[in-house]
C-alpha cells in the first residue's frame, strides 16, 4: 500500500542537542506502523515562534513562515505541511489563513520572497501531526498495530494551550478536547478523564521572565495528575514537556514538595504500544524517568 506523503517541518525544538530531540526519532515506528511518509522541507526556517510576535512587525513573521510554506509548494508540491510543534503549527496556520485572506499582504509578502527566489500561490495546507493523526489515519487504524497495550498504565493527557487555542482540533470542545484522551485508551492505556488542568498553559516564555507564576502554574498541572492517580503526564507540546517536566525541581526546591511525574510524548507512548524499544521511543531524552514506560517497552 502506498504511504500518505506529508512535506515535513520539524521546527527548531527538535533538532540534534534541542529540548525536543527525542520528539522527531519517537515518530519514526508511528509513521513506518501507519503508513505515513514524512519528506522533509529543505532549507526550511525557524517559525519564530513566540518571539516573532515582539518587536519585528507582523510583515516578519509572516515571511518567515510563508518561505517554508513556498518552500514546501516548490519541492514537495500537493502535500500537506505538518508540524509536530504546536507553536511551530500556529504561526504557520496563521500565516496561510492571513495571506489567503488579504490579497495585498501576500502581495507585500512575495516581494520579500522574491529576494530569496521564491513565490508562494498559497495552495499549501498548514497542519499539526495530531490532526493527520485523527483526521486521516482514525482511532482505528492507530489501534491496530499496538501489540503491548499500556495497560498498566493511568494516564493525564495534558493538552494545553496551542493546540487548543486560537484554532483547536477539528470538533474539540476548547474547555475540555478528548482527542488525547481518545489516544491514551486507543493504546490501551486508562486515560485521567477528571484531570482539570488539560487545558491550562504551562507558563511558555514566562518561565524565564516570569518564573514564579509559571511555576505556579506548572505546580497545579502537575499536582492536578497526581490527584487522578495518574503515573505519567503526556502532551502534544513540545514547550509543555519541557516546561513540565524541567521545573518540577525547582517547584520541590522552593516548596518542599516531591513532584516526580513524567512527561512524555503522545509519539513516545504510541511507539511503546507498537512494540518499539525504549530507544526507539526516545525515552532516554527524559529528565525524569518514565520508569513503568520503559518497563514495558523491556
Amino acid at each position: 500500500m502506498a504511504k500518505k506523503q506529508y512535506a515535513f517541518y520539524p521546527g527548531c525544538s527538535s533538532q540534534s542537542g534541542a529540548s525536543a530531540a527525542n520528539f522527531v526519532p519517537s515518530l519514526e515506528l508511528v509513521n513506518e506502523k501507519l503508513g505515513i511518509q514524512f519528506n522533509e522541507i529543505p532549507d526550511w526556517n525557524c517559525c519564530g515562534a513566540s518571539i516573532g510576535y515582539g518587536e519585528g512587525g507582523e510583515l516578519p513573521r509572516l515571511v518567515l513562515n510563508a518561505r517554508n510554506l513556498a518552500l514546501a509548494e516548490q519541492h514537495l508540491p500537493g502535500q500537506d505541511m505538518v508540524s509536530g510543534c504546536p507553536a511551530c503549527w500556529l504561526a504557520t496556520r496563521e500565516t496561510a489563513e492571513r495571506l489567503h485572506e488579504f490579497d495585498s499582504l501576500l502581495a507585500e509578502t512575495n516581494e520579500a520572497l522574491k529576494e530569496a527566489g521564491l513565490n508562494l500561490k498559497g495552495t499549501v495546507k498548514a497542519r499539526h501531526m495530531v490532526e493527520v493523526l485523527i483526521e486521516d489515519v482514525g482511532f482505528d487504524a492507530m489501534k491496530a498495530p499496538v501489540v503491548k497495550p499500556l495497560d498498566t498504565l493511568k494516564i493525564a493527557g495534558y493538552v494545553g494551550c496551542q493546540t487548543n487555542r486560537p484554532f483547536g482540533i477539528a470538533g474539540e470542545s476548547f474547555e475540555n478536547p478528548q482527542y488525547l484522551d481518545k489516544i491514551i485508551e486507543t493504546i490501551g492505556a486508562e486515560p485521567a478523564t477528571k484531570y482539570e488542568q488539560k487545558v491550562t498553559c504551562c507558563g511558555g516564555a514566562l518561565a524565564f521572565s516570569e518564573p514564579e507564576k509559571a511555576q505556579k502554574q506548572i505546580r497545579d498541572i502537575v499536582e492536578s495528575a497526581y490527584d487522578q492517580g495518574a503515573d505519567l503526564i503526556v502532551t502534544p507540546c513540545q514547550l509543555c514537556q519541557a516546561n513540565v517536566e524541567i521545573y518540577q525541581s525547582e517547584i520541590n526546591k522552593k516548596h518542599g514538595t516531591k513532584l516526580n511525574l513524567p512527561v512524555v510524548y503522545y509519539s513516545q507512548l504510541m511507539t511503546v504500544a507498537y512494540g518499539g524499544s525504549a530507544k526507539q521511543a526516545g525515552l532516554g531524552g527524559q529528565l525524569i524517568r518514565a520508569e513503568k514506560l520503559e518497563k514495558i517497552a523491556g
